[in-house]
């Protein structure tokens, strides 16, 4: 983990900060000096994980009311959001002639509106200062189509025209805003996949997570810390000219 101390006195957000990749970004943002507000469905996740310098409260991104109650509440109370990262998301494939309504909306309603505003709440405080970075976590799903996730993918998509939309609009100020595109990452939700992909294409755990793991052009699956890093990057000095960019982390050119 990279440590140093230069974002001391930033307040940063994390949703989806409980876990996986939007953890290991917390505990990476601490370690620099941050204070850091993660977020999640549920408050006893959060309370194991808190340590020193991050605060978790329960939040459900696909709740507007929540949402702005929230954010407006932390930045009561440790100052306006300089690091915004939309992290929050769920993963499930389904193929489109079986994809009913409630499926993409939920879907939708998560990875893509939960990243919207998100993004517009925390914009409110950052506006008033001279720096900011905004991240959204989207995936390789973003970048191209992934077979049997059709929903999934459009919502990831979504994610980076958002994001290009905004570095346009706030090109030239303090603010910056990239999207982050991992491969299959080690986390629950791999987990989740791989016992989902079994019982659906009948076949052992062992060939499905084989199949996620083939994915990624270097033939293993990322590690968290591996994302963090190019959030350190990307809120990191010398980071000011990078943006509107998606960055890829799934071990080749995809």
């Amino acid at each position: 983990m990279i440590q140093n101390t230069s974002l001391a006195g930033k307040h940063a957000l994390i949703t989806g900060g409980g876990t996986g990749i939007g953890l290991a970004m917390a505990q990476t943002l601490v370690a620099q000096g941050a204070q850091v507000t993660i977020t999640g469905r549920r408050q006893d996740v959060l309370d194991s994980v808190a340590t020193d310098g991050m605060f978790g409260v329960a939040m459900d991104v696909r709740e507007e009311t929540q949402v702005v109650d929230t954010i407006a509440a932390a930045v009561e109370a440790r100052g306006p959001i300089q690091i915004c990262i939309a992290n929050a998301g769920v993963a499930t494939g389904k193929a489109v002639h079986k994809t009913d309504m409630a499926f993409w909306r939920d879907m939708m309603a998560t990875n893509l509106d939960g990243a919207f505003l998100t993004i517009r709440e925390s914009l409110g405080s950052m506006r008033q200062t001279d720096w900011g970075r905004v991240i959204a976590v989207s995936s390789i799903a973003g970048i191209r189509g992934v077979p049997g996730a059709a929903c999934y993918s459009a919502s990831k998509h979504g994610m980076i025209g958002l994001i290009r939309s905004l570095s346009e609009d706030y090109m030239g100020t303090g603010m910056t805003f990239n999207s982050i595109c991992p491969g299959y990452v080690d986390t629950e939700i791999v987990t989740r996949n791989t016992q989902s992909i079994a019982n659906r294409a009948g076949i052992s755990e062992e060939k499905a997570l084989g199949i996620m793991v083939n994915t990624n052009r270097h033939r293993r699956l990322v590690e968290c810390d591996e994302v963090a890093a190019a959030m350190t990057w990307l809120v990191g000095p010398g980071s000011q000219s990078i943006n509107g960019q998606n960055i890829e982390i799934a071990g080749g050119q995809m």
